[in-house]
């Protein structure tokens, strides 16, 4: 080989490998998900409104082995007031028989969404609905894994949530349901890092429990233990 080919040849190894470089500095990070901003708009529970039309599912994945392998997926937006949440889920068989409020709505079907604001201060919300519109709406603070939610006082007006949901069937079947939700800033007091502006990040997860048969769940970050592993939450950036 002579100077001109052995030239070549490293030439063509380094720019390949910038190339390679280049490549993976462009590759998604999957615990990094970008929340643009909107205007306020109504509740509707099957996300019709047109605010949400330019965002992208975020697919949960299916964390066990149980249960059926039920697609489900998220959208998220953001607005000078609050947090826009959209959840759909597959599902052939609603098991849901709790209604009221801030019962124990994980014990049957539900989704999840937890916000984590502040890194300092290990506490965080969390948020549930299920199929038939109930919620829990609840602070939790984490003590090195000894926690416990507390309600919110005062729970009305601009500093209740919005929330509603959608069960698709094909004639009597159930095939899917959607939930929809807004969490106001004000609900959200005296945490920090509240409300967000373009380049705040907060750490959150969003989670899915279904009851068809055995338990299953999905989950946007793998926890260990439980869904409040904090530790492992994912990454909020807001544009």
């Amino acid at each position: 080989m002579n100077i001109k080919q052995t030239v070549f040849f490293v030439s063509l190894f380094f720019i390949s490998s910038l190339v390679s470089i280049k490549l993976r500095a462009q590759s998604p990070d999957s615990t990094v998900m970008i929340v643009n901003k909107t205007n306020d708009f109504e509740i509707t529970g099957d996300g019709s409104a047109v605010n949400w039309n330019e965002e992208k599912w975020v697919r949960l994945p299916k964390r066990n082995e149980h249960g059926e392998v039920y697609q489900t997926k998220i959208k998220i937006l953001y607005s000078d007031s609050g947090i826009y949440c959209l959840y759909y889920c597959q599902d052939n068989k609603l098991t849901s028989t709790l209604r009221e409020d801030f019962l124990d709505l994980y014990k049957e079907d539900v989704v999840e969404a937890f916000f984590w604001t502040d890194e300092s201060v290990p506490m965080y919300f969390e948020y549930e609905i299920s199929p038939f519109n109930y919620e829990l709406a609840i602070l939790v603070p984490n003590i090195r894994g000894n926690f416990l939610g507390w309600r919110p006082w005062h729970y009305e007006g601009d500093r209740k949530t919005r929330h509603a949901v959608h069960v698709i069937k094909n004639n009597t079947d159930v095939v899917a349901w959607t939930a929809e939700f807004f969490i106001p800033y004000k609900l959200l007091r005296p945490m920090t890092n509240v409300p967000p502006v373009k380049g705040t990040r907060w750490r959150a997860n969003f989670y899915r429990i279904d009851y068809d048969n055995k338990t299953s769940d999905w989950s946007w970050q793998l926890t260990r233990s439980n869904f409040h592993d904090y530790e492992r939450f994912g990454t909020l950036i807001f544009q």
